[in-house]
């Protein structure tokens, strides 16, 4: 039996960073994959999406040539080619995971790994034996009772990055980060979307103006929104499929080539062996403490598993708290509340801690600033107007309670709130300290100078 001090189960973002921090603490480590390194993350999520997204937004530039002063005449997109160049991004990003694996001398086990008693996992018949074990299996596209995935018609995420064929007309079912970037993808690539939503705004998790500024972009480029609807059956015995949603002024149907299932995630806790291990779990998540430790001693989980939010950087965060814990390390546990979500359609939506209704709720007298990217001397040069920045403070001690933004590029700033906001930040201090011009970026400093009534161009 091969014995090690650290066996990862699971090698998306979560687990072969954990793997990597345990092989740089001195740790003998393995990591356990069924399929590739890299897991969802890397091959059917987060970077192949991302590839999706960049070749729409370039269509999408040079279908509005003109408006830059440019003529660029046929403007035309392969579909076949543009899935392709995204397949190819996913494989380069799992090459450099394997890697990874071999310069920290990082043992890569192939095969479906099964958690045994005893601090062991089975692989494909043979045993391998560790002090500790880290469960990284991450989560799948979840299913709706109303909406069995059939992988042709009735397809999750997973299928929509690799589509034979561009559908004419598609119906995207949930409006969260998943939904509305393939809602935009397909839109610029030319397919008639709607996006039918239960909750009465679309990306419901976000601040309210942001959810009211994405529906009005995505209405200007021409997607259809449903909110407060529900899709309650659907047939799929035709050529396409027939929605049926019930919505406040009773059922409507709808008829597409076929039904992007964007409703969330399910965790892979199956058949993996908790029950035989006794490893508690409540409500498709496993339970641990600050430090990631399960109730069985030797065994830990990180990820989309565990019950914090379903983030690849909160995955690659938790796994290392936990190892460096496991090394003795003096480790502080992680801030939930000062975790940013990032969403990339056009525009893009960033966002950490509390939105204006949660600090409200919670009875906190507040100050509140904003400022359009329209007023933006970058954004008005760039062509990208669409969206803004929003602060909130605690009026009394000035801390930093939340920030939101939906624009071109957001996703990329948003880390001078997370950061300031772990350093306590003022909003007096943010507006201190200089910010380049002309960037977007200066539009966080403007958004505080209107919080405290001091913003100068608006």
């Amino acid at each position: 039996m091969s014995k090690y001090d650290i066996i990862v189960l699971g090698s998306g973002p979560g687990g072969y960073v954990t793997a990597i921090r345990a092989s740089q603490l001195g740790f003998k480590t393995a990591i356990v994959e069924k399929e590739s390194l890299g897991g969802v993350c890397l091959n059917w999520g987060c970077i192949p999406t991302k590839a999706l997204l960049k070749s729409a937004q370039v269509f999408e530039y040079l279908k509005h040539a003109e408006d830059y002063g440019l003529t660029v005449k046929d403007a035309a997109h392969d579909f076949d080619a543009v899935v392709k160049r995204s397949r190819g991004v996913a494989e380069g990003m799992s090459k450099g995971v394997q890697f990874l694996m071999k310069k920290n001398k990082i043992d890569v086990i192939e095969g479906f790994g099964t958690l045994k008693t005893g601090k062991k996992v089975e692989v494909d018949g043979k045993d391998y034996s560790a002090d500790h074990i880290i469960i990284a299996t991450g989560a799948r596209s979840r299913e709706l009772p109303s909406l069995p995935q059939d992988g042709k018609k009735v397809i999750g995420y997973r299928e929509a990055m690799t589509l034979p064929k561009q559908p004419k007309k598609m119906i995207v079912v949930g409006s969260g980060a998943i939904g509305v970037e393939f809602a935009y993808f397909y839109n610029s690539m030319g397919t008639e979307v709607t996006i039918v939503e239960y909750l009465p705004n679309i990306v419901p998790v976000e601040d309210e103006d942001v959810s009211k500024q994405l529906e009005r972009s995505f209405k200007k480029s021409g997607i259809k929104i449903m909110t407060s609807s529900e899709v309650t059956n659907v047939d799929t015995s035709g050529k396409g499929v027939k929605a049926t949603v019930k919505t406040k002024k009773g059922e409507e149907t709808l008829e597409a080539d076929l039904v992007l299932s964007a409703v969330g995630i399910k965790s892979n806790i199956e058949n993996i062996g908790l029950e035989d291990v006794g490893i508690a779990v409540d409500r498709d998540k496993i339970l641990v403490n600050d430090y990631y430790q399960t109730n069985i001693p030797g065994y830990y989980a990180i990820g989309d598993v565990t019950p914090g939010q379903a983030l690849a950087h909160v995955a690659s965060a938790e796994g290392i708290l936990c190892v460096e814990k496991i090394a003795g390390q003096h480790v502080e546990a992680l801030d939930y509340g000062n975790i940013p979500g990032c969403t990339y359609c056009s525009p893009e939506i960033a966002s950490v801690g509390l939105t204006e209704k949660q600090a409200k709720e919670q009875g906190i007298d507040i100050k509140v600033g904003k400022f359009p990217f329209s007023a933006s001397g970058k954004a008005s040069a760039g062509g990208n107007k669409d969206g803004f920045v929003k602060v909130i403070f605690d009026a009394k001690y000035g801390e930093w309670l939340g920030c939101h933004m939906i624009g071109a590029g957001v996703t990329d700033m948003i880390a001078e709130a997370v950061l300031g906001r772990k350093l306590e930040t003022t909003g007096h201090e943010v507006l201190k300290a200089v910010h380049p011009h002309p960037t977007m970026s200066e539009a966080v400093m403007e958004a505080v100078a209107d919080a405290y009534d001091e913003v100068i161009h608006l």
